[in-house]
């Protein structure tokens, strides 16, 4: 949480953006803590900050609030329309940082180092990955092999070979 704290709120400094009027954690008393230990070292000390933990169990509906200058986390009544308002803002973080990692996981699935060899397109690239089964398949493929390849000249298969080695 400290490095993702770092990360958002040094940046509105620097560019010298609007702050939030309230800061909710995802998590418990140390969540709270790491948070408030890197937005004090980014000279926001002042910035209200709270968090939110799930209760006993981690079922809904038992939230625990914690803040700063409270010894014991708040436990709204489990139909507060606080808690439910609290719950969507949880639940819609969660989703959207859910959402960013898998996008970036399939991101990251659909590239390949075969992209980044110059004179190879998308067809060409599919046509070897067919081919020899897969990336593993084109990486234990000797260059003479890449050669054989409609399209693929020698320039080109050493290049691919280079990249892959």
């Amino acid at each position: 949480i400290a490095e993702a704290v770092r990360r958002r709120y040094g940046r509105l400094v620097r560019e010298e953006s609007p702050l939030p009027e309230l800061l909710l954690i995802d998590g418990g008393r140390g969540q709270l803590n790491a948070a408030r230990a890197e937005l004090e070292t980014l000279g926001l000390s002042s910035m209200p900050v709270a968090a939110v933990a799930k209760g006993f169990g981690r079922r809904e509906g038992r939230e625990r609030i914690y803040m700063p200058d409270l010894t014991r986390p708040l436990i709204p009544g489990s139909g507060s329309a606080a808690l439910k308002l609290i719950a969507r803002i949880r639940d819609e973080a969660h989703r959207f940082a859910l959402e960013g990692h898998r996008r970036r996981r399939h991101g990251a699935r659909k590239s390949s180092v075969l992209e980044e060899v110059p004179g190879l397109g998308p067809k060409r690239r599919r046509q070897l990955l067919r081919h020899f089964g897969g990336l593993r398949g084109v990486e234990a493929a000797p260059v003479e092999d890449l050669r054989k390849l409609p399209g693929i000249g020698p320039e080109l298969a050493q290049r691919i070979y280079g990249a892959l080695h």
